[in-house]
């Protein structure tokens, strides 16, 4: 069969079972398995696709057709420019977190002395590392309960040439030292919610989903806010904009005050 032939059936397939982006999904695939570039493809439609290489391709549209994200299929995603493993053991980077490291470098962008920064519940360390990539200065740390996350933010790290610091944690109940920034993409999905994608069932449960209308881990975390953050520190936290007056009514109560709302991000201050 060849690569266009391939890609013609394939992207058939994807649309049939109702996925969008079939076309790319398809070429993206195939350019994985045959280690080209999704322009070799384009530029040797003709070429034919050898068996085992034809083999490996069938079996990854098969995943994909079982709505298996195709970042677990590739073993990777891109964020903020830069491509970070994934894994089933961590959430897929989603576009939104982008608008985290945004606002943190606004908030940073005249800093020269040292800054702590802490990504609790760090998964793939996405967060926390692009934040070390982008503003030096900072002494970042990343967390998180799941050893198999950890495991992968290190490597991540490792490969990007981030110096950070891991340790493993349920948020901040073993903290050892004030931070100036803290950045957290917890849990905040309501398993009530029906307007979600079939993918997300292939992600870890445990790194969406969470009771109390999807707020119980960020409600433990908001007061564990006010004790760690030095005055004039920033939480930068992700959720459905849909809780975000919860989440500024919770932290409030722990003295502590709204800076904004940015689309999925709330901002929080320590006066």
């Amino acid at each position: 069969m060849t690569i266009s032939e391939w890609l013609r059936d394939a992207t058939k397939q994807l649309k049939d079972v109702g996925i969008e982006s079939n076309r790319l999904d398809a070429e993206l695939i195939l350019a994985h398995t045959l280690r080209k570039a999704r322009t070799y493809l384009h530029a040797h439609l003709d070429e034919t696709i050898d068996e085992r290489r034809y083999d490996i391709a069938n079996a990854r549209l098969d995943l994909r057709l079982e709505r298996v994200p195709l970042a677990y299929i590739t073993g990777h995603k891109e964020f903020y420019g830069r491509r970070f493993t994934v894994s089933p053991s961590v959430l897929i980077p989603r576009p939104e977190s982008e608008i985290m490291i945004e606002w943190l470098l606004e908030l940073t962008s005249e800093e020269i002395t040292p800054k702590r920064l802490i990504d609790v519940g760090t998964g793939s360390g996405i967060l926390g590392i692009t934040a070390k990539l982008e503003r030096p200065h900072l002494d970042v740390t990343l967390t998180d309960i799941d050893a198999k996350a950890l495991v992968l933010a290190k490597r991540n790290a490792t490969a990007l040439r981030a110096t950070v610091h891991t340790q493993r944690d349920n948020l901040l109940d073993h903290q050892a030292f004030a931070v100036d920034y803290v950045l957290a993409n917890l849990p905040y999905v309501d398993q009530t919610w029906d307007d979600t994608s079939p993918e997300i069932r292939h992600e870890p449960a445990h790194a969406l989903f969470a009771a109390d209308h999807g707020l119980r881990l960020i409600n433990q975390l908001v007061p564990q806010l006010t004790r760690w953050l030095n005055p004039g520190g920033t939480a930068l936290l992700e959720a459905d904009p849909t809780q975000h007056a919860a989440i500024i009514k919770i932290a409030q109560q722990q003295g502590l005050s709204e800076i904004g709302k940015r689309d999925y991000i709330v901002g929080l201050a320590k006066h």
